[in-house]
């Protein structure tokens, strides 16, 4: 992501002397000092010394700070940034992400999400059908639902046999003795 000249400015620094520490050189553009440490063991006084004169640092992090995110596109740039890589070859579409710090999933997710966006929108007659075929199904299993419960109520009441169903009077005293109280002989004598 990083080109060899801004990496050499950046061991460059950190080799100073006078200059920043690793630390703070990690700090100020965002990579992890092992990164920079890796980047100074790859690099030879010699491939420093040959490069042309990188930009300067505030140069680098102006363009970084000028590169927006992807997620933060908008619709119109996205198309735009899709058709340009669309009329690109292979070779040039490489360094064409990586000047707008794209990613060739971006541009296929991009590219599905607008052929999702060019499919024709159901008509509102389709849709008014499918609505009322979905009010019809409900409706008829609020009926079934409705039967089912009704079926399950007249199952948990107790039947009678007989046609017809006595109650028993509560017992008062003044009655006298509640005649299912009453204890019957064995000779049938009370």
């Amino acid at each position: 992501m990083y080109t060899k000249s801004f990496k050499a400015l950046m061991v460059r620094k950190m080799a100073d002397p006078n200059g920043p520490g690793a630390t703070s050189i990690a700090k100020e553009i965002g990579v992890s000092q092992s990164t920079l440490y890796r980047w100074a063991s790859g690099t030879d006084t010699v491939d420093v010394a040959e490069l042309p004169e990188p930009p300067s640092f505030s140069m680098s992090m102006k363009r970084m700070s000028n590169m927006k995110r992807p997620q933060d596109w908008s619709p119109e740039e996205k198309l735009a940034a899709v058709l340009e890589a669309a009329s690109l070859s292979e070779e040039d579409l490489g360094p064409f992400l990586r000047s707008r710090g794209l990613h060739e999933a971006h541009l296929q997710q991009w590219h599905d999400q607008m052929l999702v966006g060019l499919e024709p929108a159901p008509t509102t007659r389709t849709v008014r059908k499918r609505i009322q075929g979905l009010e019809k199904e409900l409706l008829r299993k609020d009926r079934a639902l409705a039967e089912t419960a009704a079926l399950l109520v007249l199952k948990k009441k107790p039947r009678t046999f007989g046609g017809t169903r006595t109650t028993t009077r509560p017992y008062s005293q003044e009655e006298g003795a509640c005649p299912s109280r009453t204890s019957v002989a064995p000779g049938g004598q009370t």
